[in-house]
């Protein structure tokens, strides 16, 4: 029983994390909409839970460096690897360069934080069931 339990929060630790730093992800690309060349990026979700299954810790986000006296992101130029943060594809050209789309960014902005609270109520009814079984059997 214990190892399910251990299993089953583990696998929702991990989706809730990555769907935590997916928000950033597309936080990021809304934050910068006006930033002349800014690429958008996301994660396909399915790749990042295997990626988190299978040992691997976080998404890795990386920062675009604007100087060569900022400190380097934490992705280290690996964005091949399965859950890594891929840039977008590009709906609409612009002038500037940047293929922030706020349309696609709204949009999966909101699907996000509705899976993320979907994830949570799930959490929350498993929790509440096992309590009530402990308590019922006590």
């Amino acid at each position: 029983m214990i190892n399910k339990l251990d299993n089953f929060l583990s696998f929702q630790q991990s989706a809730l994390r990555v769907r935590g730093q997916r928000q950033e992800l597309i936080a990021a690309n809304i934050a910068n909409a006006d930033t002349p060349n800014y690429k958008a990026k996301d994660v396909e979700f399915g790749d990042a839970m295997k990626s988190a299954m299978n040992g691997g810790s976080s998404l890795k986000v990386g920062v675009a460096k604007t100087s060569d006296r900022h400190l380097d992101g934490v992705n280290g130029g690996n964005d091949n690897a399965p859950g890594d943060p891929k840039f977008r594809k590009d709906t609409q050209g612009n002038v500037d360069g940047n293929t922030v789309d706020m349309d696609v960014e709204r949009n999966q902005f909101a699907d996000n934080a509705i899976r993320y609270e979907a994830s949570l109520n799930m959490i929350s009814g498993q929790v509440k069931e096992m309590l009530a079984a402990i308590q019922s059997n006590s």
